[in-house]
């Protein structure tokens, strides 16, 4: 079925995916980043699919409208890419000038939705979870729907495994029952607990009436309002207004910061959920993790026979029960048990897997010690490709540059460095004060400090380039922008 000039019935029927993207994974640290954190990771699986791209590709098909995506602003140009690298176009992707927590969020999504279609059903996920059995996953989202027509706000509780203590539970009531009529396989909410200690953990499993909680939503626009505009009038207000003061930068809606800002700070669980009456759950096996520590990748990963997971160039001898990740340098071992190993190109972490939540506890040490580690990879990127840095000096900074296809860096200066480039590969097209001129492989030129330049990419494959940079500062602030087909300030 054609997603265009769908009739009025077939696309209230269809259900609207909302992908929201504004963690910072800080427990999968050194891989994720503040800057590039875990959703935009290929970390399961071997087939380079990042866990956006997964997410994404998850709810494609005739039962689903095009995904509509809210995020933080920082991140708008890699959501953009790696949808347009897995071929899926958004119905819109809504930016967050600054987290105010899911709620907030989904306002914001379904005040969009609503504007057109006021009872769209919202599938509402994060962009970082993983889901082995996506069949389980539909039929659940099948038996949401009809409890959400009726006007259900629907969770989906994981059937626990285990006597988990890091997930929040839910408690099943009764069988749902609306005016309407009722909802096969969908339940009341009793309550929603907090994470539990081991004892009362293991209870909940013995009892079988309780389920983790996914953290994935199904409503409609117009529940979600309704119940936001009795519970968080405050918040439904802060997004009208944000929404309605939004200006559309390239292909995204950018929301009105200063009122967006004055909303309250809150999850979805706490503002909404815990709160209606007409919460309902959907009990549901479909190979679920949240990926909240590298454990939880030890967890659902294929074992070797001594119950270690490893990915990139690993030597193990006498290992067991072992995470390790290299993902440039041989990482090599001996005579240890339940470790957590991951060894990026300038940090290595190395954990008792059984204390992998602890990472948390390193990234904001780093933070307050004012390292960058915590923030950026070595490899920067950016919206028209990316950057390595491979040598930093006292007045001396060497990088590699890649630039897509088609695409060009702003017309630019800097007050305090001037820059040597080598094509590696590809061809580059120079602007450099008054010139303009082609640079092919293993050519170069020279861009005198002060000097008014831009890069650019002519060619049908990617430009490599090497950067040496020279001077008394070479901060990325140094850049004055006088003009950027990407709509960023200076």
């Amino acid at each position: 079925m054609s997603k265009i000039n769908l009739k009025r019935e077939e696309v209230q029927n269809m259900i609207h995916p909302v992908i929201l993207s504004g963690g910072s994974g800080s427990r999968l640290w050194p891989m994720s980043r503040a800057g590039y954190p875990k959703q935009f990771l290929a970390l399961h699986g071997d087939d380079g699919t990042t866990m956006l791209q997964a997410t994404a590709q998850r709810v494609q098909g005739d039962n689903f409208a095009a995904p509509l995506l809210v995020c933080n602003e920082e991140h708008r140009f890699i959501i953009a890419e790696q949808l347009r690298l897995a071929n899926i176009e958004p119905s819109d992707i809504i930016l967050e000038p600054i987290g105010r927590n899911t709620a907030p969020a989904v306002a914001l999504a379904a005040l969009r939705l609503s504007q057109s279609t006021p009872d769209a059903l919202m599938l509402v996920m994060p962009s970082d979870h993983v889901i082995l059995d996506e069949t389980a996953f539909h039929q659940a989202v099948e038996k949401a729907a009809v409890a959400a027509r009726q006007g259900a706000l629907v969770t989906f509780g994981i059937t626990p495994a285990s006597p988990e203590t890091g997930y929040g539970y839910i408690q099943r009531g009764d069988a749902w029952q609306s005016q309407e009529g009722n909802a096969e396989g969908v339940f009341s909410v009793s309550r929603f607990v907090e994470k539990p200690d081991l004892a009362t953990a293991q209870q909940y499993l013995d009892s079988g009436d309780y389920a983790w909680n996914s953290g994935i939503f199904l409503f409609s626009a117009k529940t979600y309002l309704d119940v936001l505009a009795k519970y968080q009038p405050d918040m439904l207000t802060a997004a009208t207004s944000a929404l309605e003061g939004s200006q559309q930068d390239l292909i995204f809606c950018r929301v009105d910061a200063d009122a967006f800002a004055a909303s309250p700070s809150d999850s979805i669980d706490y503002a909404v959920m815990e709160r209606t009456e007409q919460a309902a759950v959907v009990p549901v096996e479909m190979g679920w993790s949240d990926l909240g520590a590298w454990s939880a990748l030890w967890e659902i990963e294929e074992h070797d026979n001594n119950g270690n997971v490893t990915r990139g160039d690993v030597l193990l001898d006498k290992t067991r029960n072992s995470y390790i990740y290299a993902e440039h340098a041989m990482v090599a071992t001996t005579g240890v048990d339940d470790l957590i190993i991951i060894a990026t190109d300038d940090a290595v972490l190395v954990a008792d897997r059984n204390n992998a939540q602890d990472v948390k506890v390193l990234v904001e040490k780093l933070k307050s010690e004012g390292r960058a580690e915590h923030n950026l990879h070595t490899t920067v990127h950016r919206p028209w490709g990316c950057y390595r840095g491979i040598d930093l000096g006292e007045r001396h900074q060497v990088k590699r540059i890649t630039v897509n296809p088609g695409e060009r860096l702003s017309l630019q200066m800097h007050y305090h460095r001037a820059e040597h480039w080598i094509v590696a590969s590809g061809t580059a097209l120079v602007t450099c004060g008054e010139k303009e001129f082609l640079l092919r492989e293993n050519e170069s030129t020279y861009i005198p400090m002060g000097e008014t330049h831009r890069l650019e990419n002519p060619g049908k494959v990617p430009l490599q380039l090497i950067e040496v940079q020279s001077g008394s500062y070479l901060g990325e602030d140094d850049i004055v922008r006088f003009e950027d087909g990407y709509g960023r300030t200076e």
